[in-house]
């Protein structure tokens, strides 16, 4: 089996394919800094996906031609996960210098653009280096979505598949699809929460929040609802910090002028000190998920991470990612700057789920077709391939 590098992790791997964040058991290395669990989601499920004996890291904070002809001889390609890449505050640091002088085909394995509220997207010489480099050393480039593809057209990069995510398909099962139970049937509810957002991409934060928080009490107000965090500071600190760390988040929630303003008001801060998740550990995540009879909210990779298991799920969209990403799998979505407003019965009809369930059979055969067409290993399925026919006796 294949020898492959991965570019960028995000996490720890144990168990051979699966994730957690680094220094899991040690939380207190870690509770004063953001990272984003929805990059592990994509880490674990990538690596559920492929078929590899060895799995190492490519660093590319700095250029150490020492390490170089090593690495190409003991390794046969690098990936890079999924994620948001393509946008004009990118750093790649040695990058580009590195995977020249590696010479092995990089995979990008479901990689984004992201669009600002404002003007067309503007890319560094390291960003269109890099894709370029990508480009030529692969049969193909995986992307998350329309939007991403048209941006790599534009740079005159043409071999794209649109391939979604890998966290879509890491059970791997072609056969998955979205049932819709009756609505009067469903009595867990996981609320994907997001309160950290810059405006540079969400253009209204007012009613970014305010209808956040709106959401989450009109759940928990119908159903047994969990908030699933995935990694602000002081959302973790509610959860698995001690008493003096709680008390600073909560200090620290209410000093932020828009959490204060339009976000933590006095019954969010009892669900806040009652119902909040966050773990380090992407296992946790899935499991938890997989008792919901729904999910939704604001974090595309939670959200997603429902799908994958099964779980109907709602998107609240609010930039070109989600968007994009509800596009791509047809799932069924709510603009939260659009002028209606959010009624759950709205959503909960199975024709709107079929929608998404022939997007998500079409999409896994597009990741098949592009692990296939670049040589990766992988453990996906041909869906197109039919059984042999079976040959009748003319009399």
């Amino acid at each position: 089996m294949a020898r492959i590098l991965v570019m960028i992790p995000a996490g720890e791997v144990y168990a051979h394919d699966s994730v957690r964040w680094y220094q899991h058991q040690d939380i207190q290395s870690h509770i004063n800094h953001y990272h984003n669990m929805g990059d592990a989601f994509v880490f674990d499920s990538s690596l559920k996906l492929l078929r590899f004996e060895e799995l190492g890291v490519l660093e590319i904070s700095e250029f150490r031609p020492r390490d170089i002809a090593r690495l190409r001889e003991e390794y046969d390609y690098v990936f890079l996960r999924g994620s948001n890449y393509i946008h004009d505050a990118m750093n790649w640091e040695a990058a580009a210098t590195v995977l020249k002088a590696l010479g092995l085909p990089v995979i990008g394995f479901g990689i984004g653009a992201q669009a600002p509220v404002d003007g067309k997207i503007r890319l560094s010489d390291d960003t269109r280096a890099v894709l370029r480099l990508m480009s030529e050393s692969t049969t193909s480039i995986g992307v998350r979505g329309a939007y991403s593809a048209e941006v790599l057209w534009d740079l005159g990069i043409r071999n794209v598949r649109i391939i979604g995510c890998p966290t879509a398909f890491r059970l791997n099962d072609p056969e998955l699809r979205i049932t819709l139970p009756p609505l009067e049937q469903v009595r867990k509810v996981g609320v994907t929460v997001r309160r950290e957002v810059s405006n540079a991409y969400a253009k209204d934060i007012e009613r970014y929040l305010g209808f956040h928080r709106e959401l989450v009490k009109t759940m928990a107000g119908r159903f047994e609802t969990v908030l699933l965090t995935q990694g602000e500071v002081e959302e973790k600190k509610l959860v698995l910090g001690d008493e003096v760390q709680r008390e600073e988040a909560l200090a620290a929630l209410k000093a932020d002028h828009w959490t204060s303003s339009w976000y933590l008001d006095e019954a969010m801060l009892r669900l806040y000190e009652q119902r909040l998740f966050y773990s380090d550990v992407v296992a946790d995540y899935e499991r938890l998920i997989r008792a919901q009879d729904l999910v939704l909210g604001y974090r595309l990779h939670g959200n997603l991470m429902a799908l994958a298991n099964g779980v109907p799920s709602i998107y609240c969209t609010y930039d070109s990612r989600t968007a994009e990403f509800c596009d791509t799998f047809k799932i069924p979505s709510f603009d939260i700057f659009g002028q209606q407003a959010f009624c759950l019965e709205d959503y909960w009809d199975q024709a709107l789920f079929d929608r998404y369930n022939r997007a998500w059979f079409h999409t896994y055969g597009e990741m098949y077709r592009f692990l296939t067409e670049n040589g990766v290993e992988h453990k996906m399925h041909d869906i197109l391939k039919s059984p042999p026919a079976k040959i009748s006796r003319v009399a």
